[in-house]
């Protein structure tokens, strides 16, 4: 049977108290606590501090008894999870049952889990990439969603999870949770479990104990086939030769106009200026990878910068270009219908209160309302794919492998099949 006794080694005005714990051979372990007892009036048979005025006995011998209560009940909770008893175990229950200031935050990144991402993202802010360049704002802030959708499953649960509780059971329910409570796509899952892989592949780098489960191909990323819609050359004329009178409108549809001929994400496309362009060129070093762009101007967008005394149109939100571009492809008669998922409202409850979120929604819709920031730059790949070699695209749009891109392309099974019919009856010589 495990027992714990406490001795001083010095003989000091005031002496550490040490807290000795042992079961038979197995282990014999020995920590010195932040508690101290003065000089001449420490019992050892009654293994308490005798009275005296210097300190409440008491206090220090009530929290001597709780401290032996706490590290008896921590070894036996120990045995039925597999935890290794260590001289480093004994530390951190000591430190963590007596509120060690200057321990007890780092005790607690390597136990539970939400307080390691805390961690991870601080150390984060100043950690370098392989390539020698700061952490991405953006993967910051993606590294921030990720704790608190980990903070929502233990508010639905009601248990602090810890780092070793990231196993399979946490992988599906996890999943569950995402997928049933909060309506979210596979597509967007999967970046939080991957996440999550990464987490606890630092803590274990760092000699953290983990669940190996991580590493299992069981630890899936869920991944989920887009219906995002991409515009046709044509459908891109139309909207470039329908007149607009609306001022807000129209200025949304030149900045349409110019996405679907750039290929930018909007977050770089709305902050256009005169300083990034000369007559023929845009120059753009994008924010979300830093990858310098070199677009050349096309006819279209020439037309409107000309029309604009050579400025862009007026800056506006992404949400209001959102919003205007839909009513501007009606317009355009844009209106077939197609499948695709487009961003429902739906009415969840969390922490016992409902809210209203926004979710995409497969189905069939008329195409225009499909339509988003985001189908500029899909167009202009889908586009350009088939006309021109795809390691040129992929240096406009800033993918790092064919197989990324291909999978960002939107072409069709039809479409291919359409293109294998045009190159034969362009080549008939070859085939007869």
């Amino acid at each position: 049977m495990a027992s714990i006794s406490y001795r001083l080694k010095t003989d000091s005005e005031w002496n550490s108290i040490y807290l000795r714990f042992k079961q038979g051979n197995s282990f014999d372990y020995e920590i010195k606590t932040d508690l101290k007892a003065p000089k001449n009036r420490w019992s050892k048979p009654k293994q308490e501090i005798l009275s005296t005025t210097k300190l409440s006995a008491v206090k220090v011998n009530l929290k001597l008894k709780e401290l032996k209560n706490h590290i008896i009940k921590e070894y036996e909770d120990s045995k039925t999870d597999g935890t290794i008893i260590s001289t480093k175990w004994l530390k951190e229950k000591i430190a963590s049952f007596l509120n060690t200031k200057t321990n007890n935050a780092v005790i607690d990144d390597k136990i539970f889990f939400v307080n390691f991402i805390d961690s991870y993202i601080k150390k984060s802010n100043t950690r370098k990439t392989k390539k020698n360049t700061p952490v991405a704002k953006r993967t910051i802030q993606h590294y921030e969603t990720t704790k608190r959708k980990v903070q929502s499953l233990e508010n639905k649960i009601n248990k602090r999870l810890k780092i070793i509780d990231i196993d399979l059971d946490f992988h599906s329910a996890f999943l569950n949770h995402l997928r049933e409570e909060q309506h979210l796509k596979d597509s967007t899952i999967g970046g939080y479990i991957d996440d999550i892989r990464a987490f606890c592949r630092n803590a274990d780098n760092t000699d953290i104990k983990v669940s190996n489960d991580y590493k299992l191909s069981e630890f899936f990323s869920p991944s989920y086939e887009t219906n995002d819609i991409y515009l046709t050359t044509k459908e891109i004329n139309k909207i470039y030769e329908t007149h607009i009178e609306n001022e807000k409108l129209s200025n949304a549809k030149d900045w349409l106009i110019i996405g679907l001929y750039t290929g930018l994400r909007v977050s770089d496309l709305l902050k256009l200026t005169k300083k990034d362009r000369d007559e023929e060129f845009i120059y753009k070093k994008t924010l979300k990878t830093k990858f310098p762009v070199i677009i050349p101007i096309h006819k279209h967008v020439k037309e409107i910068l000309n029309k604009r005394n050579n400025n862009f149109p007026k800056r506006i939100s992404d949400q209001k270009l959102n919003d205007y571009i839909k009513i501007v492809c009606e317009l355009a008669g844009i209106t077939e219908i197609v499948e695709g998922a487009k961003m429902c409202p739906k009415e969840i409850e969390e922490n016992g209160k409902k809210k209203i979120i926004h979710r995409k929604k497969d189905g069939k819709f008329p195409k225009f309302e499909l339509v988003t920031s985001h189908t500029c730059r899909r167009s202009f790949a889908s586009n350009l794919y088939g006309k021109l070699d795809t390691l040129t695209i992929m240096n406009i749009t800033g993918h790092k492998t064919e197989s990324q891109f291909l999978d960002y392309i939107k072409i069709t099974p039809k479409e291919y099949a359409n293109k294998l019919k045009s190159y034969w009856e362009n080549h008939k010589d070859l085939f007869e």
